[in-house]
């Protein structure tokens, strides 16, 4: 038989002592939120009753029910037919409002970040319609060499992403004498070769996985993923790197912030 953690309420660490302000249901949404995110709610850990918040927050069962349910659209939670409300196991996330690299990103939540280099190249593809795009995007001229690096990144020994990034031969053959398994060359660049990152253009789309990606992302060929061009630059707009990431969609996402 399966056991659930059923929480017990302590009501005297309600952020609602110190009321702020916005939309209850927002308010109790947040609280719930930072709860599960900082750990006091465990995952697959059965959240209290709604009867139970009910009487904590001192609002009514659709209040409760509103802040549930953005909750279990965020993914944060999911329902069991006459069980009740559970955290869900989170996912990892990368936030788009910020330039950072992936290994900077997901050190800071405690994952563990490996890179597998699957190959980087100085000769294949210069000069032919795969670089077209990387090198105008770039501004190289046709006779400068194009370096062309492929990695597979992994979360907690897991691949979550595929990244095929390009840059000047010079920048290239710079990062191929670092350590590239254990590092973002984000760092690099600012750390080691004291240029300062400036800003990015980003899209995104979705595609399916070829063959050759769905192999080394360790899903089914035809499996739905995330694909991301980015074009970074330094602080005074020279372009730097340019890169397609190719990501899955079943074990990390992207987060972003739009104020109006």
């Amino acid at each position: 038989m399966t056991s659930y953690i059923v929480t017990t309420l302590v009501t005297s660490t309600s952020n609602f002592s110190h009321p702020t302000p916005g939309p209850l249901y927002a308010r109790i949404r947040d609280e719930l939120r930072t709860m599960i995110v900082n750990g006091t709610y465990q995952p697959h850990q059965r959240l209290p009753s709604e009867s139970d918040l009910i009487k904590r927050y001192g609002v009514s069962r659709i209040t409760v029910r509103q802040a549930l349910g953005e909750l279990e659209k965020e993914g944060l939670l999911f329902k069991i037919a006459g069980k009740g409300m559970f955290v869900s196991k989170p996912k990892p996330f990368q936030d788009l409002a910020r330039l950072q690299g992936f290994a900077e990103a997901m050190s800071r939540q405690g994952y563990e970040v490996y890179n597998r280099v699957v190959g980087l190249d100085f000769a294949a593809g210069n000069g032919t319609a795969d670089s077209d795009e990387p090198r105008q995007r770039l501004d190289l001229a046709e006779p400068e060499r194009i370096a062309e690096l492929k990695r597979v990144r992994y979360l907690n020994r897991e691949p979550v992403s595929y990244d095929v990034s390009y840059m000047s031969a010079t920048l290239g053959e710079r990062l191929a004498k670092e350590d590239l398994p254990g590092r973002d060359f984000f760092l690099i660049f600012e750390n080691q070769y004291g240029i300062a990152l400036g800003f990015a253009d980003l899209a995104i789309d979705a595609i399916l996985a070829d063959s050759e990606i769905a192999e080394l992302l360790q899903i089914a060929k035809g499996t739905p993923i995330l694909r991301v061009e980015r074009l970074t630059h330094s602080r005074d707009g020279q372009p730097l790197t340019f890169e397609y990431l190719y990501c899955r969609a079943d074990n990390f996402q992207f987060r972003l912030r739009i104020a109006r």
